[in-house]
């Protein structure tokens, strides 16, 4: 059998007992692949990475080095909430590293989403290579690949995965949730103490809001997707929709409108609210906001976000649109 299929005998992880009998298991296994030797983590506050980054920390401890890199594209609250969560409050071994300018400095002016991802793609892996460099003792790199991963392209996650590493950093594997489904994941993030918005934190596109800022990006609009997103999201959580809707965020594209503000006339970005349902990514259809959560959502975007002067609803589902916009 091939050490990528996952063993039939295996029991679906549903409850709290069975995911501390997988943390056990795991951590047995862990600290006999590993020894006395060091771990390079990149810990990017998804499910994924933080799951792998607690179960390691309880394994080996300080051998674990997490690298914490903030490509300024990350959602409000995030790059704190991992420091917090994982320095604060588990004593990792973390490394953080604020490459924003870095980043917005090599998108500045491409427009075209691919390009955008492969920029991103290529700067993550540049910036993990330099701090891997400066650790000494680095034996094994551990990633959050779950099973979905390995059935749909083969053992290796496209943003998790430093896989475009140099052949002299080329480290032996650590992935302990190779054999698990997503909802299982999260059953054992929850045994492993870590919060629940972090535990079921909404799917999220490794470039981030690179790809919400559409086109090319600018700091502005880059902030007016972030702090339009912390607004919805906010809401969305007052109001009993978090959990119950699949993935919601804002977009805000590449141009402008005219619109009124203290009697002035504006030329600003519209903002667009995105909320859809799906099991799969293959289909989705879009949820039912109450149409008076709508405008109040509206009303706090135009009156608190810079730059923006109207907000828009997103009715299509998949197909024939996609979830995000690029």
């Amino acid at each position: 059998m091939s050490n990528n299929v996952r063993p039939a005998t295996m029991e679906r992880i549903t409850t709290p007992e069975l995911a501390h009998a997988f943390i056990d298991d795991q951590i047995a296994q862990l600290r006999a692949q590993i020894g006395d030797k060091k771990v390079l983590l990149a810990l990017s506050g998804g499910v994924d990475s933080s799951v792998v980054a607690a179960l390691l920390i309880k394994a080996v401890g300080k051998q674990l080095v997490c690298v914490h890199v903030n490509h300024g594209l990350l959602r409000k609250g995030e790059p704190e909430q991992v420091i917090e969560v994982f320095k604060n409050q588990m004593n990792a071994n973390l490394v953080y590293i604020d490459a924003t300018d870095r980043f917005l400095d090599k998108l500045a002016g491409v427009p075209e989403p691919e390009q955008k991802r492969k920029i991103i793609g290529a700067e993550f892996i540049r910036v993990f290579e330099e701090e891997a460099r400066k650790q000494e003792n680095i034996e094994f790199l551990a990633q959050g690949t779950i099973y979905p991963d390995i059935l749909e392209s083969g053992p290796v996650k496209s943003h998790h995965n430093v896989g475009g590493l140099p052949q002299d950093l080329k480290f032996e594997l650590v992935e302990p949730l190779k054999f698990l489904f997503k909802d299982e994941v999260r059953v054992v993030g929850e045994a492993l103490g870590l919060p629940k918005n972090m535990v079921y934190r909404q799917p999220f596109p490794g470039p981030g809001l690179g790809v919400r800022c559409v086109g090319a990006i600018t700091r502005d609009r880059l902030e007016a997707v972030r702090e339009s997103d912390a607004i919805l999201r906010e809401e969305f959580a007052k109001n009993g929709l978090e959990g119950k809707v699949w993935q919601y965020f804002t977009i805000v594209p590449d141009f402008k409108s005219t619109g009124v503000k203290d009697d002035k006339r504006t030329y600003e970005w519209p903002v667009v609210i995105r909320a859809v349902n799906t099991r799969d990514a293959m289909t989705a259809t879009v949820e039912n906001v109450p149409f008076e959560l709508l405008q109040h959502i509206t009303d706090r975007i135009t009156h608190e976000v810079a730059g923006v002067n109207r907000v828009l609803f997103d009715l299509t589902p998949k197909p024939s649109a996609t979830i995000e916009w690029e």
